[in-house]
């Protein structure tokens, strides 16, 4: 083993860079739960609203309230993995603080709903791409990459459709941007 004052070779540092890089992907593929997980409870949401707005429900954005139980379990999920003895590495940080940095941007967007006219489906869309980016790009995982890109389109199309369409089509952005990946990812680990 050399001393820290030794300096590393480029193949050691190579090695070290790939052996970092493959402990965060087995750490981010651990994280399936997390996209199946909000993947269902925005898929059953965004139904649910369709289905209330369909039925004349005044408060059909109530269905949302959903998440709060999901955010509980989000929250002791976490706190569980993290008291998991695994090695916790650069890339892991990154993504975590990119996935958090997303929840935070997610609630803000909530709260100032009514600036954008309650405009929010396509905007969370819009968002989820970047961190659901990301991590593909971090894991190598090509249906997360797609399922960015899906995320992206859905989420400029319900700008450009009625206001109780863009339910429906959140859906289908969601089922093809976390579900089908999260899935897969989750198929890929095992």
């Amino acid at each position: 083993m050399k001393s820290e004052s030794e300096t590393l070779t480029a193949k050691e540092s190579l090695d070290l860079i790939a052996t970092m890089i493959e402990t965060a992907k087995g750490n981010v593929q651990r994280n399936n739960f997390y996209y199946i997980l909000w993947g269902w409870v925005t898929v059953i949401a965004n139904l649910g609203m369709y289905a209330l707005q369909q039925a004349g429900y005044q408060h059909f954005y109530a269905i949302w309230l959903i998440t709060i139980p999901a955010w509980i379990i989000t929250f002791f999920r976490m706190r569980a993995d993290s008291r998991e003895e695994r090695v916790v590495t650069h890339f892991d940080r990154i993504i975590g603080a990119l996935w958090i940095s997303y929840g935070v941007t997610i609630f803000l967007l909530v709260a100032f709903g009514y600036k954008m006219n309650f405009q929010i489906n396509p905007a969370v869309l819009i968002v989820s791409a970047v961190p659901t980016m990301v991590s593909g790009i971090t894991l190598n995982f090509r249906p997360l990459i797609a399922g960015s890109v899906s995320l992206w389109l859905l989420g400029a199309t319900c700008y450009l459709v009625d206001f109780d369409v863009q339910p429906l089509i959140g859906a289908a952005a969601i089922t093809s941007g976390f579900l089908i990946p999260g899935y897969m990812l989750k198929r890929h680990k095992d």
